[in-house]
């Protein structure tokens, strides 16, 4: 059996490590969004529920159409490289802009909460959807690809960790008595920390894999091809964003929320409909774009993990984005929260390095069936835990979220097997569509996740500044923290039951695709 020896250095995976550092300045200090936009920048919540939701269902066009874009990219620095290089700019202004509070009227603020918002979303996704693809061209082992996943989310954990864990501290003492001023200044900080770990993924990273050669039309009549074919993916995300809309809506009547239910079976209804239309055509009428978009929907370890992607998006980010309500409001303990994202983080770096290790000797799919459902375990039981035993709760959550930590490891590890899955069964390799999708998804289930807790604190009544709405929103904080964690990680479990995608399989996909590529060179 013919299997990979190349090993990648130490220096470039530190290096390629950096880049999910830097993106987690980005992606960590979006927990603190939900409780930023309510207590300090001054949205209703069902305002900014809504405003969260429409952003991310616009990254699904931003995102696919980025996988696209950088898959057709070609310059004497790779395909995926030069898109980290030309948006880092860009991200780190937008990092500081998201959390600055202007002078305007309620109406200017929504406005520009909504265009700051989105335009920090559309930077992420120029960095991160090509950043996320060039592991995929780095090396063509399977091993050393689940190596540098973990050096990537030991980065990313490390990166979230120094946000996580400073950003109150920095608020508070870089605001003088100021949250608004506190939040504009400490995200200029990591700003400028992005841009330095951003050119160093840069600089030590190389691609190596060229992807068989595919003949193209022009970009026009690509992204003509693109629009056409998004649907199939949209359609569902947006009959769910409808929904959980509707369920934010206090003022809509339960008429209208059950049409908006109906809306989105009827949604994914319609998907399927399109799904099987395209996967049935003769494969001779098909463009490109339609092609790879074929070869998407009839991958089933790759459609399988995108409704892991969702649960783990959720799993990973509902407790997070409920903390500083839950510290705050009912153990109050605000002082507690800095520590809190310490110690879980350092949980989370931990699954990082201990994942890499267990991945080398037991099954991912083994691993992430263990992770969802031990993690479900742990934090269900925080439900039980009175607001005056802090350390049990800690105690509960470090372990909960040593188990979340593993998921993202695993799960970009899965979705790179899923590439060679394609390239094996269809004889193309369209890696960064493919990522892309899969970096979409995951991230709906985050913007799913800010929206859910946005939600049911909305349910309770919560309201910033009053007393008794926040007395009686106290049971939703609650099952933020534990009841709904719980749920996701269960249902995670079922799903990854489902995937067929196992260690021996694995190691053949990779013997024969080196065997291909001997005979074939190019």
């Amino acid at each position: 059996m013919q299997e990979s020896t190349h090993k990648l250095s130490l220096r470039e995976k530190i290096g390629y490590s950096m880049g999910d550092a830097a993106a987690n300045f980005v992606w960590r200090s979006g927990f603190f969004i939900p409780v930023f936009y309510t207590d300090t920048f001054g949205l209703a919540a069902a305002h900014a529920t809504i405003l969260i939701l429409l952003v991310r269902l616009s990254d699904g066009i931003t995102d696919i159409m980025m996988g696209s874009i950088a898959d057709r990219t070609n310059t004497k620095q790779g395909k995926f490289r030069p898109w980290i290089l030309w948006s880092t700019p860009v991200l780190a202004v937008f990092l500081a802009l998201i959390f600055t509070t202007p002078d305007f009227s309620y109406t200017g603020k929504l406005i520009y909460a909504f265009v700051i918002y989105f335009c920090l979303t559309l930077a992420y996704t120029a960095n991160n959807v090509p950043y996320g693809a060039l592991m995929g061209v780095m090396t063509d082992s399977v091993k050393e690809r689940a190596s540098l996943s973990s050096f990537r989310f030991i980065g990313a954990f490390s990166g979230g960790l120094l946000v996580m864990s400073t950003l109150p501290f920095l608020v508070d003492k870089l605001g003088n008595g100021s949250e608004a001023v506190g939040y504009q200044r400490t995200m200029w900080i990591f700003a400028v920390l992005l841009v330095i770990f951003l050119l160093i993924t840069y600089k030590t990273t190389k691609e190596r894999i060229t992807p068989p050669v595919q003949v193209n039309k022009s970009f026009g009549e690509e992204m003509k091809d693109l629009f056409c074919n998004l649907p199939v993916i949209l359609i569902p995300v947006f009959g769910i964003s409808i929904f959980i809309i509707s369920l934010a809506m206090e003022g809509w009547s339960a008429t209208v929320k059950i049409a908006a239910a109906m809306f989105m079976l009827g949604c994914f209804a319609f998907t399927v409909f399109l799904r099987n239309r395209l996967i049935n055509r003769p494969i001779e009428t098909l463009t490109n774009a339609q092609k790879d978009l074929a070869d998407l929907l009839t991958n089933k370890p790759w459609l399988i993990l995108l409704a892991v992607g969702i649960m783990f998006g959720l799993f990973t980010v509902v407790r997070p984005s409920a903390a500083s309500y839950y510290f705050k409001y009912y153990l109050n303990r605000p002082d507690l929260i800095g520590y809190y994202f310490a110690i879980t983080l350092i949980a989370s770096l931990a699954a990082a390095v201990a994942t890499g290790w267990l991945s080398s000797r037991f099954n991912k799919r083994t691993l992430m069936i263990a992770a969802f459902s031990l993690g479900a375990i742990f934090n269900g039981a925080i439900y039980f835990v009175s607001p005056q035993d802090v350390t049990a709760m800690m105690v509960l959550a470090t372990i909960g979220e040593f188990f979340a930590g593993m998921m993202p490891v695993l799960f970009f590890s899965m979705l790179g097997d899923t590439v060679d899955y394609s390239e094996w069964k269809n004889g193309r390799r369209a890696t960064g569509l493919i990522y892309s999708a899969g970096t979409f998804i995951n991230k709906t289930g985050h913007g799913f996740a800010g929206a859910m807790v946005l939600i049911v604190l909305t349910l309770y009544g919560y309201q910033a500044g009053v007393q008794e709405a926040i007395t009686g929103s106290l049971d939703g904080m609650v099952l933020l923290m534990s009841g709904i964690p719980a749920l996701i990680g269960v249902l995670g479990t079922l799903f990854v039951l489902w995937y067929p995608l196992n260690d021996k399989t694995m190691k053949n996909i990779e013997s024969d695709l080196i065997n291909r590529r001997l005979q074939n060179p190019q």
